[in-house]
């Protein structure tokens, strides 16, 4: 009996024993987000493209025989340029890509397999035999004026007879052109632009020199470049570069002619020098400032 109440005793005691207090729960002060707002820098963007313009002013200036250049991105608008309507530059093989738009533009797009290879052959690897044979088929000099003048290329001569390389032009046709090529309209297909700018952006590695230099790594890129000796011009070159540099925030439109160079090479420097400081400082002509929203906004 004593063993039986002594048992009752320690489970009555226990349980009345209080349950221990559950600790508080302590949240963390919430720290609340400032907002920001960023708008365009105009004072800075303009103070940045003065900047570029006078230092690629410097570097033509140091450079032998005549260069001009336009440039115009589609993304923001911005365009630059140095005698962009000096209409007498020759385009040599860049005339090329204007053989195979208006041979387009007048088949309405329907190329057979034999006009489909010496398209390709007379843009990616640059083949004058393609080009011939193209210039004729189309219509030589008379037909390109009635083409040139289609599309809206009011500072573009074709070359006289057979001599496609003697088209004259412009750096502001040459993005002209361009726009063409990737807005459309003026009678040249979605699939016509595409074949296009394909090929230029299959042109061979040995070639794919000049407005090439603009690019970023990662961004696309679009070219014809052209190059021939001028022995009526005291043996000089002309060496002309123009395409597309596509990538993050950036559509690039690029011309850069020159002519009366010492060698193939002295014009290559010289366009891939003024593609390299308009491709490397593009993005600061676009800055931003960052102010906090407003605490009392205005409605």
């Amino acid at each position: 009996m004593w063993t039986a109440w002594l048992g009752l005793a320690l489970v009555a005691g226990c349980g009345a024993e209080p349950a221990p207090p559950k600790p508080a729960v302590v949240r963390a002060p919430v720290k609340a987000a400032r907002c920001f707002l960023k708008f365009p820098d105009v004072r800075a963007g303009h103070a940045a493209r003065a900047r570029l313009e006078r230092d690629i002013s410097r570097y033509v200036r140091d450079r032998p025989g005549r260069v001009v250049y336009g440039a115009l991105d589609l993304v923001s608008g911005i365009s630059l340029g140095q005698g962009e309507h000096e209409r007498d530059f020759i385009t040599a093989s860049g005339a090329k890509v204007d053989i195979l738009a208006a041979l387009l533009h007048g088949s309405a797009g329907r190329l057979d397999e034999g006009e489909r290879d010496l398209a390709s052959r007379m843009i990616t690897e640059s083949d004058n035999s393609a080009a011939d044979t193209l210039w004729s088929r189309v219509g030589a000099g008379g037909a390109m004026s009635d083409f040139y003048r289609r599309i809206g290329l009011k500072e573009t001569t074709p070359g006289p007879s057979e001599y496609w390389g003697g088209t004259r032009t412009s750096p502001a046709d040459r993005i002209r052109l361009l726009k063409v090529l990737i807005n459309g309209g003026k009678g040249l297909s979605q699939g016509d632009r595409a074949l296009v700018l394909g090929l230029m952006g299959r042109v061979m590695a040995e070639q794919a020199w000049g407005v090439s230099a603009a690019a970023r790594p990662g961004d696309r890129v679009a070219l014809k470049n052209g190059w021939t000796p001028r022995p009526f011009e005291g043996g000089t070159w002309a060496v002309t570069s123009y395409g597309r540099v596509v990538g993050p925030g950036r559509d690039l439109l690029l011309s850069v002619q020159t002519d009366h160079q010492p060698g193939e090479g002295t014009g290559i420097q010289t366009i891939e020098g003024i593609a390299r400081l308009i491709g490397s400082r593009f993005d600061s002509l676009t800055p931003t400032t960052t102010r906090p929203c407003p605490t009392r906004p205005t409605f």
